[in-house]
């Protein structure tokens, strides 16, 4: 299905999502990158050795949960914008996603934006709670969710303020 729709499967998730008690035990990154291409700079980008380094160019990324702290340096160097980094100790009610976003004009924080998901579908709202301008790099974005969308929402979209 990823060939043909550009959307994961749940299969192709589940490798690559960690456990439930790893998720519970704090910010971790999670790495949707599923082709294999002559790609690494989020191996170069992590310091802590949480991305294994790759064999070769274009083998896919692997992550060691036991070493990831949920940093979110590698979601700026991914040119696929694959990598996000999940919280789902935010709140009792809410978890964090940082994400990439390369989109003008950045949201400000405390905006409302619109959540969507893998397809670009709006499943519901979230709030900005952080924006991290990179420069020459990717943006990252920090949204509180509802802890139930954390693994459903991959990107933003802004209120269209010229047409309000």
């Amino acid at each position: 299905m990823l060939e043909r729709t550009g959307i994961p499967t749940d299969d192709d998730l589940e490798k690559v999502i960690p456990n439930k008690e790893r998720l519970a035990k704090g910010p971790v990154v999670i790495i949707e990158c599923f082709q294999k291409i002559p790609c690494d700079p989020c191996a170069i980008s992590c310091k802590l050795g949480a991305i294994k380094p790759f064999k070769d160019i274009n083998d896919l990324p692997q992550v060691d949960f036991d070493k990831c702290t949920g940093c979110g340096i590698c979601i700026s160097s991914c040119p696929g914008l694959a990598i996000f980094v999940i919280d789902e100790n935010y709140s009792d009610e809410k978890s964090l996603i940082k994400l990439p976003h390369e989109m003008l004009p950045l949201p400000q924080k405390g905006e409302e934006i619109y959540a969507l998901d893998r397809a670009g579908e709006t499943v519901g709202k979230a709030k900005v709670v952080k924006v991290l301008k990179i420069k020459s790099k990717t943006n990252i974005i920090s949204i509180s969710v509802p802890k139930n969308m954390a693994m459903k929402i991959r990107s933003i979209r802004a209120e269209d303020k010229r047409n309000g």
